[in-house]
């Protein structure tokens, strides 16, 4: 019986790449190489998915919808913490922009800078999610402050509250407010599975690229909703596939970026969080090519390569005599975003916004 494209794929990369892997390891494989495997490990993704039979599409989306239901919020919420957050604040500094915003940029022209972009995409959050003076604000998977830093500059009479799971970004975003006299921002450190208030208290909530580390949105949204208050907004940044979801794997050596950066991970298709408006309703939705996030990714490996001899010592002290693997696995994990959303010029996978209200009760 003859095998299809996507099978020999299979075959040939359960075989390989464990080798491969060990060769990348030693910092001596070309990164066109490197590069050309990760655009096959994509065309292969498609083909797996891509069955050219809608009523197999159909009843995939509806399977996925009604498998993901049966999860609590989010899985492995420590280990994916642990993947990016485990390096200091000092790593990110090199690697990102002046924001550090760890998360795609809008370039408004290709010439743009990447602190240019930064600023660019984070002024869109602010008319997107109809940010205003004076408002209560939750940043949902705040990061390293980038949204919570911004706002509170540039609205001193709003209150934000900065959720994150990790204590590094805690004391991070708390340092810089002491250092900008930032007296408008209070950070926590919690676990969204678990983090509860009890009164509807903010004007807005809003949340970048968080939603791709949970599972079961009905909960998720349920619990956002009972946090706004009546005329409330929730504004999600949210990476996703144009037609199909599906889980980051971690088993198998082709699920490379489900084992060492994105453990428990969904991709989301860019219509799968339309099917949970029970609580909350989408009122406005837009993309974003691709092509802006693949471009972000190639600004972060630039970076890191152009500071190198910084960053070596950083990796050393956290990953000791794996730092040069690790070296190796940051500099993939960008080449794996950029190409990953370049893909077929950023109309494969992408990122969508979505301006959510929330519904009335009768």
């Amino acid at each position: 019986m003859s095998k299809s494209a996507g099978q020999w794929d299979n075959l040939v990369f359960s075989q390989v790449i464990p080798i491969g892997l060990r060769l990348v390891e030693t910092g001596k494989v070309p990164d066109l190489l490197i590069r050309w495997v990760i655009r096959r490990l994509c065309a292969s993704r498609i083909r797996e998915l891509d069955t050219k039979d809608i009523e197999s599409t159909y009843q995939y989306i509806q399977q996925f919808i009604e498998e993901i239901q049966s999860y609590p919020i989010a899985l492995l919420t420590q280990k994916a913490n642990e993947q990016h957050y485990e390096l200091p604040p000092e790593f990110f500094q090199l690697v990102l922009g002046k924001h550090l915003k760890y998360s795609a940029c809008y370039f408004p022209s290709p010439y743009c800078s990447l602190d240019e972009a930064e600023r660019y995409t984070l002024n869109l959050y602010v008319e997107r999610a109809k940010i205003q003076n004076g408002q209560h604000i939750l940043d949902l998977g705040c990061g390293w402050g980038s949204f919570t830093l911004f706002v509170a500059e540039k609205y001193p009479r709003c209150n934000i509250i900065a959720l994150s799971n990790s204590s590094l970004q805690q004391k991070y975003i708390e340092s810089i407010c002491l250092q900008k006299g930032l007296q408008n921002v209070q950070v926590m450190k919690a676990d969204i599975c678990e983090w509860d208030t009890n009164s509807a208290q903010f004007d807005r909530i809003v949340s970048i690229e968080m939603f791709e580390h949970m599972k079961n949105y009905s909960l998720l949204l349920e619990k956002v909703a009972k946090w706004l208050k009546p005329q409330g907004l929730l504004f999600v940044h949210i990476f996703c596939h144009r037609e199909f979801p599906y889980h980051f794997e971690s088993e198998g050596e082709q699920n490379w970026m489900g084992r060492y950066f994105f453990s428990g991970g969904t991709m989301p298709s860019a219509s799968l969080l339309l099917y949970f408006q029970k609580h909350l309703q989408v009122i406005q939705q837009w993309a974003m090519n691709g092509r802006h996030y693949a471009q972000t990714a190639e600004h972060w490996l630039m970076r890191m390569d152009r500071h190198r001899e910084q960053i070596e010592p950083i990796l050393q002290k956290t990953y000791k005599k794996d730092a040069l693997k690790w070296l190796t696995y940051w500099r993939i994990f960008w080449m794996s975003c950029a190409e990953l959303f370049g893909y077929r010029n950023g109309n494969e996978w992408f990122v969508t916004h979505l301006l959510w209200r929330k519904k009335e009760t009768a």
